[in-house]
């Protein structure tokens, strides 16, 4: 059976227009179609259960009506749901993927090839229960997915996002055979986290601290008092953690991670699953966190910054989606690292971006003047870090010593936080703009704020209470640092950028080398 590519069926040419599984409508709508049949159901039920006649004697003469009124409406329904199928297009064509929909109010969403983000293929439970999956395509346009695709069968699904990833790429169809769907690039494993590490990452999180906290509290406070009122108070808190915590579990099962030379392919989900995939270059910022409880079993999140993936987690999907590693330990932290930022920009990047994660200065140190200002030097302790000079220590006493950053080739990293310790990444070509702040107290220390402007998410670039002079030279150095990278960046596909086997590899899936040897990073 031939199988429908994006807009190339065996067959039919480059371009044309298709549609979304007939039974898309459906799948989207069964909370409409459930909540119809509950209203109208719903005292027929009750009065089943309690043994009364189905219908009240009022009623009874207009049995006929009511059904065919419920039926009418049942009908209209359903044609609605498959005048929407009919109206749902989308297409590949001329560098862009276009989605046309409405039969009374029509829409065309585009987005083009070469800006797209990142491309999901979400299946939620229903969908999985009919094979289905919906495709969304991200680009930078705050938050909002800019072409959707519900629901398309699973491998069509994934072959339209392995052409549409090629086409972004700059990669084209074989001249002797231009009908043939473009292969799906070939993968590597790179890790995945058991799920008894993600129940114990939940179990020693900030949440559960606080929780455990108020629990004392109130024990403590009924036992002075002698008033039992006070656990009623932690029922709003169990409640609300027990939500979070099957969101997390439910968003971060069975999480791996695996490398292509489509981008990084990330799947997680227990009832609904999502298959991510990022394009090499779209990460605009990455953060990697490890709260105190954590650091018993040095365990380490991964967030980021993508366009068009929206602000900082307003919501459990938001959350998930900007996460690249929920629960992983120090191997896994770098490499993933290595899939972010493949080019390191330092001879030793254990040693740099060790110091990034559990670094921290020389109690005996005056200042990080002492190292020039963003020069990641190799012989410089504690991985070359310019940290907060020592005169802040009153007003940082616990992250002076913490609080700094340094500059590899390619990118900056800050770090911050004596106990909820913080390592941000942010690769030179993806810094938009800079800002320096300083507030009364911060004069009086002579110290500032650098702050780094990226797509809206969960990391906020800002290196905290920098030596003055240190930071304005910061300021000028990172300036000069984007520009040179942004030049060197000359394309928005990226197989433009990198090395031309990259291309075979898309042509000749099944080479011997793809299946026996993984990714070689560092």
């Amino acid at each position: 059976m031939a199988t429908e590519g994006p807009g190339q069926v065996s067959g039919k040419p480059d371009g044309e227009w298709l549609r979304v599984h007939p039974a898309s409508p459906f799948i989207r709508g069964w909370v409409a179609l459930a909540a119809i049949g509950y209203f109208f159901g719903r005292d027929t039920f009750e009065r089943l259960l309690q043994g009364r006649p189905l219908m009240d004697d009022m009623f009874a003469g207009r049995v006929p009506f009511l059904v065919a009124g419920g039926g009418l409406f049942l009908l209209l329904s359903v044609l609605g749901f498959i005048m929407t199928w009919y109206f749902t297009r989308y297409q590949v064509a001329e560098g862009y993927v276009r989605v046309n929909t409405g039969f009374l109010f029509k829409q065309q969403r585009q987005a083009r090839l070469d800006r797209v983000q990142a491309i999901d293929i979400v299946q939620p439970l229903l969908a999985r229960v009919f094979g289905l999956a919906e495709l969304k395509f991200e680009v930078a346009d705050a938050g909002e997915s800019a072409v959707r695709l519900a629901y398309l069968r699973i491998d069509d699904a994934r072959q339209l996002r392995a052409t549409i990833l090629a086409r972004a790429a700059g990669l084209e169809p074989d001249p002797e055979r231009p009908e043939a769907a473009l292969p799906e690039a070939p993968e590597f494993p790179v890790l995945a986290v058991p799920p008894s590490r993600l129940v114990g990452s939940l179990l020693l999180s900030e949440q559960s601290f606080f929780v455990v906290l108020g629990a004392v509290a109130s024990v403590v406070l009924s036992t002075i008092t002698d008033n039992r009122s006070f656990y009623f108070y932690l029922i709003p808190a169990v409640l609300g953690l027990a939500a979070a915590y099957w969101g997390s579990f439910n968003k971060g099962y069975n999480f791996t991670a695996a490398i292509s030379p489509d981008g990084i392919r990330l799947r997680y989900g227990l009832l609904d699953t999502q298959a991510q995939t990022l394009p090499p270059g779209r990460i605009q910022a990455l953060k990697v966190t490890q709260p105190p409880l954590w650091r018993i079993f040095g365990w380490y999140r991964m967030q980021v910054n993508v366009a068009g993936y929206g602000g900082p987690g307003s919501n459990g999907e938001a959350a998930s989606r900007t996460t690249i590693l929920p629960v992983g330990v120090l191997a896994d932290v770098m490499r993933m690292l290595s899939l972010v930022l493949p080019d390191p920009g330092t001879a030793d990047p254990a040693r740099v971006f060790g110091a990034g994660l559990t670094g921290l200065a020389p109690a005996g140190a005056a200042s990080g003047a002492e190292t020039p200002a963003g020069v990641s030097s190799g012989g410089a302790p504690d991985g070359g870090f310019v940290t907060s000079p020592r005169r802040v220590r009153l007003l940082a006493p616990l992250g002076w010593r913490r609080n700094g950053f340094a500059a590899t080739d390619t990118a900056l990293l800050i770090r911050s936080g004596r106990l909820w310790r913080e390592l941000v990444v942010v690769p030179h070509q993806r810094t938009q703009s800079m800002a320096l702040h300083q507030g009364p107290l911060a004069r009086r220390f002579r110290v500032a704020d650098l702050v780094l402007h990226t797509t809206a998410g969960p990391v906020s670039p800002r290196v905290i209470q920098a030596g003055l002079d240190e930071a304005r030279a910061l300021f000028d150095a990172q300036a000069a640092r984007a520009r040179e990278a942004r030049k060197r960046q000359t394309s928005e596909q990226w197989l433009a950028q990198v090395a031309p086997e990259a291309t075979a590899d898309r042509h000749t899936p099944d080479h011997p080398q793809n299946h026996e040897e993984g990714p070689q990073h560092g």
